[in-house]
């Protein structure tokens, strides 16, 4: 008989394990339905969240394989085809404290949380008794943002946080701020920018998987962009990452190419360029990976370039 075959992550608070499951193979059906039945029909001990069977509520999020996929949603038959087997792991979503089995901890996250003041604060041109009027623009503008249901899936993907020292904002909280920042109704910047830099803006490693694995398809690396842009139009330009993007910015535009040399030194400074990056550009230089006397010159066409800066900047004012 063909069937399915589980090994599930099992936690007891002290332990952890692996504990195999075997279902018959059923077509159509979910990974909450696998868990559910296991659950029903061969061992009341395991523990998972699941609540709406919509992916509204974003409680059921597990990995399987080693990805992070919403329960409710997410088909046998197109992880059996993704992963070409019938043996599925699931385990607790990654970069959460585990309570139990698949159950995570939430209530750390929702602390950090705190940090980008997660509520509305109204503008001048509202009143409680009046209300808020708003654009379709507007509107369209926090419509995907607030699509976010908490699942944790970016989190659970996230290579910073994977290595980070608990500091970095998981990505479901720089959407978070992102949303209030572009909402027209409110009125504090500030309490979503400063946050946001202090607690790792600029860690963010584009490694896109926050975004691959979001069930709702929020773009929140394109959003950490945003974030930026907005921190340096704030002010928010003396730190290693603000930096670094202006070394770029000028480099381009003055030769139309980056000077690697002199990229540590606008980036950190000399005297940490000196005592921290000195050893490791010597390994570099050994290996043959730079030049220290290499200085770009301007490139062919760089009027060209200097006019899309140009222009960019006709159009920000």
């Amino acid at each position: 008989m063909d069937k399915f075959i589980f090994q599930i992550q099992r936690f007891d608070g002290e332990k952890k394990w692996l504990q195999r499951y075997e279902l018959p193979y059923e077509p159509g059906k979910t990974v909450l339905w696998a868990l559910t039945t296991i659950k029903d029909d061969l061992d009341p001990t395991l523990n998972f969240t699941s609540a709406c069977r919509h992916a509204i509520c974003g409680s059921c999020g597990i990995k399987v394989n080693g990805h992070s996929f919403l329960s409710c949603k997410t088909s046998l038959d197109e992880l059996v085809e993704t992963f070409k087997t019938k043996t599925l792991t699931f385990e607790p979503m990654g970069n959460f404290d585990v309570v139990r089995d698949l159950v995570i901890d939430w209530k750390p996250k929702m602390e950090k949380m705190k940090k980008v003041n997660p509520w509305l604060s109204p503008a001048n041109h509202g009143s409680k008794s009046n209300g808020f009027i708003q654009s379709k623009e507007e509107a369209d503008a926090i419509a995907k943002p607030t699509d976010c249901i908490l699942c944790g899936a970016c989190a659970s993907e996230c290579n910073q946080l994977d290595v980070n020292d608990g500091s970095y904002l998981d990505p479901f909280i720089f959407n978070k701020a992102y949303r209030f920042l572009v909402d027209s109704r409110d009125n504090a910047p500030d309490a979503r920018l400063k946050p946001v830099v202090e607690n790792g803006l600029w860690k963010c490693l584009h490694c896109n998987e926050c975004v691959t694995q979001c069930p709702k398809g929020i773009p929140i690396t394109d959003q950490i962009a945003y974030l930026r842009q907005r921190s340096m139009e704030s002010g928010e330009r003396n730190n290693q990452g603000a930096r670094h993007a202006y070394a770029f910015h000028d480099d381009v535009r003055s030769k139309g190419r980056l000077n690697e040399m002199m990229l540590p030194v606008k980036t950190d400074g000399v005297v940490k360029t000196v005592t921290k990056k000195i050893p490791f550009a010597y390994r570099m230089i050994a290996k043959g990976k730079i030049n220290p006397f290499h200085f770009p010159k301007k490139i062919d066409g760089i009027e060209g370039v200097r006019k899309i800066y140009s222009e960019n900047e006709k159009e920000r004012v």
